[in-house]
Order: C-alpha cells, then structure tokens, then sequence
C-alpha cells in the first residue's frame, strides 16, 4: 500500500499520473480538510473533492477544480437574491455538498461519507480525510487573521501572510484507519501541495507526525517548488513571506 499525503490541484493532477503506473487499488490517500468551509449551509471540502473527481475523470481539465462541463444556474439564482457568490460552486459540485452535508447531520462521519462519495464515483484508490473532527486553517495577514477560504479565494491570496494556525488540533486525531495504514505502508509521498497549507495540517493533527516519523518504508517528497517558482499557487510568496527558502530544499526542511 502507497500512502499519499495530499492537498488539492498540485496533489490531484499527481496522482491522476500515479494510478496510471500501479494498481489505484493500492493506493490510501490522506486528504487535507483544513480547507473545509461551510457555504450556504453546505460542508464544502475541496480538497478531498479534487482529489476524488480527478481521480473518477471529472476534474474541470482547465481549472483542476469542479466538475467538467459545469453550469452555475444556482449560484447565478443565489447572486439574484443577493447571496455572497465569491466561492463558485457549480450544479453538479453542489449535489456533491448537499449529499455529505445529508449524511453528516445523519450522524455519519467524514471518512464514512467520503468512502461511498468517491466508491459512487468509481474511484478504485481509498480517500480518507486527515481527521473526521473540524481542523481549519487559519492565515494571519497584516489586516487580521483569515479564514483559509476567504485568503485564498475571495481576496486571491493577495494578502501578505504572517503566520499560519490551525484551529481545532487540541481536539482532533487521525481519521478511522490512517495511523494503521501508515504503519503498514510499503511507501509514502507527499504530494506537490503547499507544505504548509496543504500538507502542514495533516502533520498538525496529533498523532500524524509521529506515526510518519515511525515509518518502516521509504517517504518521497515531491516539490511544488522548482527553479524558485510554485508550478501553482501562492507558496513561493508564501514561504519567502515566512522566511523560508524557496527551493525545494526549503520544502524538504518544512
């Protein structure tokens, strides 16, 4: 079993490669959920869901978010009333958010709700969020600390960042079955996601780092990072904002 630690488009597109060249049966996939937010009284994970619609065929080819062939009556409805829609979420996405919002107010947890999500989907790897209970990032900017969603969406990431907390590790632990997949793991690879938004709160979920550090196989890092630039997204700014070096030595020290 190859384990994978993983974030959103970066990890997605990685692994879409990964299950071309091994069995996708062998592969347990540890998503990150400090991006979870809730919209419209929906819980959104997107992380989890690019990960699982990329991995089903689905992933929107030029975004890497979403649902291929989308519409956005709903949100164009919800804007006519004059609802915030800053976070785009598409038709076919939102049934997606209305199912695990069902089960989860069922009394299902989020493993358990992932697990049918991605099986309906055909997805053959195993996805498991990082922990069932609430962990959110939060990013501490010049103007005041950020929901992870309103930094990186509504205000594009344009907000010099300095510091990164992760609310909800006083409580939380691994999801059912993680700490034993990774102790059985015959390899581990941390995708190309950010290491400290994407990557950073798996390892801060109690339990997490010391399970890795215990580890019998080999781990592989692979870099977002390369000649000094992130292939996508706000690390670069990010990591120089905090004062880390910007190269995939600075991801191997994260």
């Amino acid at each position: 079993m190859i384990i994978a630690l993983a974030g959103g488009i970066g990890a997605a597109r990685f692994l879409d490669g990964l299950v071309r060249v091994m069995r996708p049966v062998d592969l347990f996939v540890i998503g990150n959920t400090g991006d979870d937010v809730e919209m419209h009284g929906l819980h959104v994970s997107p992380d989890l869901d690019t990960v699982v619609y990329t991995l089903a065929g689905l992933a929107n080819p030029v975004h890497g978010w979403g649902v291929r062939g989308e519409s956005f009556r709903c949100l164009e409805a919800l804007r006519r009333l004059g609802a915030e829609t800053w976070f785009q979420l598409g038709d076919r996405d939102l049934a997606t958010h209305i199912y695990r919002t069902e089960r989860l107010r069922a009394g299902c947890t989020l493993s358990q709700v992932t697990s049918v999500i991605s099986s309906r989907l055909g997805v053959r790897a195993i996805v498991r969020p990082m922990s069932d209970e609430p962990v959110r990032t939060l990013v501490k900017t010049p103007g005041g600390t950020l929901d992870f969603q309103t930094y990186f969406v509504r205000r594009r990431a344009r907000d010099r960042v300095l510091g990164v907390s992760f609310c909800g590790t006083d409580v939380a632990k691994p999801a059912a079955g993680v700490l034993q997949a990774i102790r059985k793991a015959s390899g581990i690879v941390f995708c190309p996601s950010n290491p400290i938004i994407s990557i950073g709160p798996i390892l801060a979920v109690p339990g997490m780092r010391k399970a890795l550090e215990r580890r019998k196989c080999r781990a592989v890092a692979v870099s977002p990072i390369v000649g000094g630039r992130a292939l996508k997204g706000p690390t670069a700014s990010m990591m120089k904002s905090l004062g880390m070096e910007v190269s995939a030595v600075g991801i191997a020290e994260l």
